[in-house]
């Protein structure tokens, strides 16, 4: 089995509750996922970093963080779907790298794609005004791909409506 095959059966333990047992897989494929996160080939990145999520492995969230500054578009969007996925049971894993997403944002990273995905990932982050500030330009900001801007007003308002939730 590969690190591919091995994440495809991480996700399914995690998903259905076999804690036990995803421990275990997580300990006989901690090294293999270190080495292909530092590789030099940008798939053999990409997949380390989407396996993170997979696992649902919090423990590797600095090696995220990397990912997030990789300089492959590849690499970053694997990242960030992880990200995503860590993030939905709770908002800390997009909470501790909201300024690199914001970065993503307001930078520009030159894959809209990849934009995209940090807009998705700050959607399950906590409703910050300076996150709900910055979707809303991007939302309104026409020299942005249309995909890019409707999204980015979507997370806005779901922000805004988890703000309001706690108050």
């Amino acid at each position: 089995m590969d690190l591919a095959g091995a994440a495809a059966q991480a996700d399914e333990l995690a998903t259905n509750g076999s804690a036990q047992e995803l421990a275990t897989l997580r300990t006989q494929w901690d090294d293999e996922l270190e080495a292909q996160a530092r590789s030099s080939d940008f798939r053999e990145r990409a997949l380390a970093f989407r396996a993170i999520g997979m696992f649902r492995w919090r423990a590797k969230e600095e090696l995220l963080r990397r990912g997030l500054d990789d300089g492959s578009p590849a690499a970053r969007g694997s990242a960030l779907l992880s990200v995503e996925l860590l993030s939905r049971d709770h908002p800390s894993t997009v909470n501790s790298v909201r300024p690199l997403l914001h970065k993503m944002l307001a930078d520009e990273d030159e894959k809209s794609a990849v934009r995209r995905l940090a807009v998705m990932a700050l959607k399950n982050g906590s409703a910050q005004r300076d996150t709900i500030v910055l979707l809303e330009g991007l939302g309104a900001d026409d020299r942005a791909d249309g995909d890019l801007r409707r999204a980015a007003g979507s997370v806005a308002q779901t922000l805004k409506r988890k703000a309001q939730e706690k108050r």
